[in-house]
């Protein structure tokens, strides 16, 4: 009998069906010479410091540097703290059962480092020394399944992807564990998390924040002047910026008085566009992001399902490309949306004969090929899987399309000795970009349609007008620019040999930038404002205590991922990395407890109920420090995280201003005031309320 492990039970339905393991058990399905079973996700990890004797936070035991790690089943916290999940337990057993009944293991997780180490960690908790293959496919058809079944590769082929994964988890247990409870001893009063790349992420949020804020915002002015020739109406600009309006003014009028403009110069270029490559899991969450307002989390969660439904490959890759013996089944899988109602038009568009191979470089490809569909095409999908699924679909369809050829025109022209620009377009070839129909960028400069113009043209001047305008501070991240962020935060790096050393790295991976995004929101360290991300006060304070420090550098983040990447391709000894983490996480430890967060700017505040005590205030709750009394404000109302200044008025004045954007369990949002009513308790309080 051989043994099946696989990441999920989904999965494993899958594969026991074409194995033949047809016969369901508690926690596994049998036939054929096969058992098949799964995990459910991590459940084996790294102890947590009580694991080591090491209860609550204690300045002197600092910094933990566990030898050897322990391994443990998975834990989950309640009231009382950490225990063990029993389902993840009861699952182990299963999995020790089945594996004790069986000759050999064939490891049938995610295809990716931590699918990876979630079988080694099994593997290693149990002691087994039973052999074991790997199955490596990129898509959960039954074409790649059996594939991936004929071609199984020696577990040995992958020491070195398990060393990294291996080595990423010691190093965020070493950082984050040690990081984050000197930093919350020398806060006193409240609980801080740190972590390896989590705090490069703050620190961009924070110092994209703070530039904007601290923008100063200038006024400017320009002409615009209305033209008609051939009955085409354009526009024109004004070259100079005038920070005097006044002057503005007084050109205005001159020219007011001008009833024509000369064409000085005309140049046109021809632009050709190459197609775009396929998605990798970060540019299909960016593109969510800007197109549907989808969070990065949101995406990770929909494409996740989309591969276990079969319909597209497997969705956390790093790479845009494909291998080279996967060309042949490119234009199958093009064929296969002709039938599929919301890519018919743009199937139709598609030039046979001439599909254009730039995403074809096996170089390029990483553990997986870029993103694609699968010869399954779906019938019927929730909206927003319906969604993504068009986008990867559509973005295969412009990736084998022709290049787009434009021929743009920028024109000068003069009125009074004052130059004012045009600029105009003619699509030549349409390409890739008839496939959307969209033959623009949205944020293209501003392009119109022209008649024929020459140097020496007079153009009438039908209107002139004065526009005001300002400069524009940093703009705020979305998740999208975030995500951006990240994936090119090598890119600010000042020093060019570091800079090339992490090219393309960035912090973090495809697979985990969300959840790093999403562990940002649940240590009440960032916010959403609209569309965009903002830090709280809380998250300010841990910015302003770390940006001088390595922790927050997205420099050593990255040479991090670098090294990971090497120890994977057995270029760096895992033994030296380790102690490079050990040593800086004694260091951090060290200029972390040697810090301390300003409290000075809390206001002082008396219990509302008692009126005899100073509240205490803290980054969760706000509380009165008389157990008699007992009374007490949690800072996160139906998903708004109050501000001191909402507790301040809350406190004193009975009553907060209009909050907005709260959710009821439902998930239906709704606008309220939080008051204080003659008992104590706070109440919600509506506009609509007498």
């Amino acid at each position: 009998m051989k043994a099946v492990i696989t990441e999920k039970p989904s999965v494993a339905r899958e594969i026991a069906l074409l194995l033949g393991a047809t016969n369901k058990e508690n926690g596994f399905f049998t036939g054929n010479g096969y058992i098949v079973t799964w995990a459910l996700g991590h459940l084996v990890g790294l102890g947590l410091p009580e694991d080591y004797g090491f209860s609550g936070f204690q300045k002197d035991v600092l910094p933990i540097l566990p030898k050897p790690f322990l391994l443990k089943v998975r834990k989950v916290k309640n009231e009382k703290g950490y225990v063990t999940d029993t389902g993840a337990a009861k699952q182990l057993k299963i999995i020790a059962q089945v594996i004790k009944s069986c000759e050999s293991i064939i490891v049938a997780t995610d295809a990716g480092r931590e699918g990876e180490l979630i079988f080694r960690y099994i593997y290693q908790y149990l002691q087994c020394k039973k052999p074991f293959e790997r199955l490596w496919i990129s898509s959960l058809t039954e074409k790649a399944i059996k594939q991936g079944f004929d071609n199984l590769k020696p577990g040995s082929d992958f020491d070195g992807l398990y060393l990294a994964a291996r080595a990423r988890s010691r190093a965020d247990w070493l950082v984050g564990i040690n990081a984050s409870q000197a930093l919350s001893i020398s806060a006193g009063n409240s609980i801080y998390t740190l972590g390896r790349v989590q705090t490069p992420t703050l620190a961009l949020i924070c110092k994209r924040y703070l530039e904007n804020k601290s923008f100063t915002i200038q006024t400017y002015w320009q002409l615009q002047l209305s033209h008609q020739k051939e009955f085409i109406n354009f526009i024109s600009l004004s070259k100079n910026k005038w920070d005097d309006k006044k002057q503005a003014d007084a050109i205005f009028k001159s020219i007011q008085r001008s009833k024509t403009a000369n064409v000085t110069s005309v140049e046109s270029k021809t632009i050709t566009e190459h197609p775009p490559l396929l998605f990798d899991l970060t540019g299909l969450q960016k593109e969510a992001n800007k197109k549907l307002n989808f969070s990065a989390e949101e995406t990770l969660s929909i494409v996740q399902s989309l591969y276990e439904k079969r319909f597209i490959s497997y969705p956390r890759t790093g790479s845009k490309y494909i291998p080279e013996d996967l060309w042949d089944e490119i234009s199958n899988l093009v064929r296969a949306l002709e039938n599929k109602p919301s890519c018919k038009e743009a199937f139709a568009r598609i030039k046979w004969g001439r599909l254009n191979k730039r995403i074809v470089n096996d170089l390029k490809v990483t553990d997986h090929h870029g993103l694609l569909i699968t010869e399954k095409i779906p019938s019927v999908l929730p909206a927003k899987e319906n969604s993504i699924y068009d986008m990867i679909a559509l973005r295969l369809l412009e990736a084998v399309s022709e290049a787009s050829i434009k021929e743009i025109t920028d024109i000068t022209l003069n009125v009074l000795h004052y130059d004012f620009s045009l600029k105009g377009s003619k699509v030549m070839q349409a390409g890739w970009r008839a496939i959307k129909g969209s033959f623009f960028d949205e944020d293209s400069e501003h392009i119109q349609e022209l008649p024929e113009l020459k140097v020496g043209d007079e153009v009438k001047i039908k209107e002139a007008v004065v526009l005001e305008k300002k400069t524009k501070p940093p703009v705020l991240y979305t998740e999208a620019g975030l995500l951006s962020a990240m994936e090119t935060a090598g890119k600010e790096i000042e020093s060019e040999y570091a800079r090339k050393a992490l090219q393309n790295i960035g912090i973090g991976t495809p697979a985990t930038r969300a959840g790093i995004i999403e562990i940002l929101f649940s240590r009440k360290y960032i916010q959403r404002q609209k569309k965009s991300l903002i830090p709280t006060e809380k998250g300010l304070q841990v910015y302003n205590l770390v940006k001088d420090k390595k922790i927050a550098d997205v420099a050593m983040t990255g040479e991090w991922e670098l090294a990971l990447e090497k120890i994977e391709h057995n270029q760096i000894d895992f033994d030296v990395f380790q102690k490079e983490i050990e040593a800086y996480a004694t260091s951090i430890t060290a200029e972390l407890l040697n810090a301390s967060i300003a409290t000075e700017n809390l206001p002082a505040l008396i219990c509302p109920k008692c009126r005899n005590n100073q509240l205490l205030i803290k980054d969760i709750l706000v509380k009165c420090p008389d157990d008699n009394c007992k009374w007490i404000q949690f800072r996160n109302v139906c998903g708004i995280h109050l501000s001191i200044a909402d507790i301040e008025k809350l406190v004193n004045e009975k009553r907060t201003s209009l909050i907005k954007g709260m959710k009821s369990k439902s998930g239906k949002k709704f606008n309220a005031y939080i008051a204080i009513a003659g008992d104590g308790k706070t109440v919600f309080e509506f506009e609509t309320t007498k």
